[in-house]
């Protein structure tokens, strides 16, 4: 039996985790809560999290499913949802009080990215379902966590890595899995540049911020501006930069084609441009960093331009001994593209997990109990190859990873860096 079957039938077989224990931080809670179960074919949800990526998502999951609650330490990001949303539902600033509700069943957490494993911890042990965002997580560590509760509770754990849901990207996988370009020799995946600013001047928190739950189990530190919202991913205490934004999507899509959703890296070497400004971002804001996988497989993460949004922001690229292609939101081209039309896959081919509506695959693995196609072990393989390369980046040296034992090979200081210190009264615990 394969680890992966054993993993699925673990999953399958496992059962809820208990409801989370009580609360002591302030929340506010404008509209009475609802006991009404959900009806079969449309899962009762809530949203937590609904600036930025938490309204297109909600939206989404509203296809799908009834939103029964908004939820976030910003008050007016509440309030603009429930208008944007046209919705008539709880508007909670702390998730916790979601947690032992009954008539909720699932939930769409797109929050800063130091806040994603407690929560997705806390609400499948409370026996929810999770559509999380991406990336999974901060650390390593974090990731090891997870995949033991997703484990021990047999919940949905869909992490927002849509492009497996994309078929220009199943498609560029399964041309290198059946051999299309010959033996992979190069993957080029390239992301957005980073962007450098500070000093910046800390001010008042604004009314209706939580500002110190929204700092969680970060560092207590006084309010400015660009420490919070979209900007969190500038700062090593809460994001790991365009490493894990752009690359959690791209070296993604790298791992699905050379099988690596179990496995990892050699080696990791990284070096960048990190700005070193008191009170200003701190990750990187250019880099290259250079691994190696079994079989001599040469992978490289390369700052590729300074664009976003739904465009390529860099793509992947494989080059085998027979070919190459190029892949990005935009494309998929090469000849071995080209040649799908005279010479189509046979019918035996390596053929992918197919989905084409990402939130729709969540859904349908709340009534199946099937993994989801971003499931947490693929993306645990795909954040951690983000993060090791971080650790490299920021020691500025070569390092050997033992992606089986899951951890630096001869090196105390790196090693150390898979982990981090928890602020008393958010740690997570797995």
């Amino acid at each position: 039996m394969t680890r992966s079957s054993f993993n699925r039938r673990r999953f399958l077989q496992s059962s809820a985790g208990a409801v989370a224990a009580g609360l002591t931080t302030p929340y506010w809670l404008t509209r009475p809560s609802r006991a009404a179960e959900s009806k079969n074919d449309r899962p009762n949800i809530a949203a937590i999290g609904v600036a930025n990526k938490g309204i297109p998502d909600a939206k989404e999951a509203a296809k799908y499913g009834d939103i029964l609650a908004v939820c976030d330490v910003d008050k007016s990001h509440a309030e603009n949802a429930l208008n944007k949303l046209a919705l008539k539902a709880d508007m909670v600033e702390d998730y916790r009080r979601l947690l032992d509700r009954k008539d909720i069943e699932a939930l769409v957490v797109v929050v800063p990215d130091h806040w994603h494993t407690k929560i997705a911890i806390d609400a499948m042990r409370a026996g929810k379902d999770v559509y999380l965002e991406k990336p999974m997580t901060l650390t390593v560590d974090e990731g090891k966590q997870l995949r033991k509760v997703v484990e021990e509770t047999g919940r949905v754990l869909q992490v927002g890595s849509q492009q497996r849901s994309d078929e220009r990207f199943r498609t560029a996988c399964e041309l290198v899995r059946n051999g299309r370009l010959g033996k992979i020799q190069e993957v080029t995946v390239g992301i957005v540049s980073g962007r450098p600013g500070g000093p910046f001047e800390n001010r008042p928190v604004p009314e209706g911020l939580n500002w110190e739950m929204w700092l969680g189990q970060a560092p207590l530190v006084e309010f400015c501006p660009e420490r919070c919202h979209y900007t969190f991913r500038f700062w090593f205490e809460y994001s790991g930069g365009q490493m894990t934004n752009w690359g959690a999507h791209h070296l993604d899509i790298a791992h699905w084609a050379l099988d690596m959703d179990n496995s990892g890296p050699l080696s990791v070497d990284g070096h960048a441009e990190l700005p070193h400004t008191k009170n200003g971002y701190n990750v990187p804001t250019s880099c290259t960093v250079d691994y190696v996988y079994p079989g001599d497989i040469k992978l490289q993460i390369v700052t590729a331009s300074s664009g976003g949004g739904n465009g390529a922001s860099g793509g992947v690229t494989f080059k085998g001994t027979k070919g190459e292609i190029h892949v990005d939101r935009r494309s998929l081209t090469g000849k071995p593209v080209d040649e799908l039309k005279e010479n189509p896959f046979a019918a035996n081919a390596i053929r992918l997990y197919k989905s084409d509506d990402h939130m729709a695959n969540f859904f349908d693995c709340i009534k199946s109990r099937k993994l989801p196609v971003s499931d947490v072990y693929s993306q645990h393989r795909t954040c951690t190859g983000c993060h090791i390369g971080n650790i490299s980046m920021r020691l500025g040296r070569k390092l050997n990873w033992d992606a089986q034992k899951e951890e630096f090979v001869g090196d105390s200081e790196a090693s150390a860096m898979l982990r981090r210190e928890q602020r008393k009264g958010y740690e997570t615990v797995a």
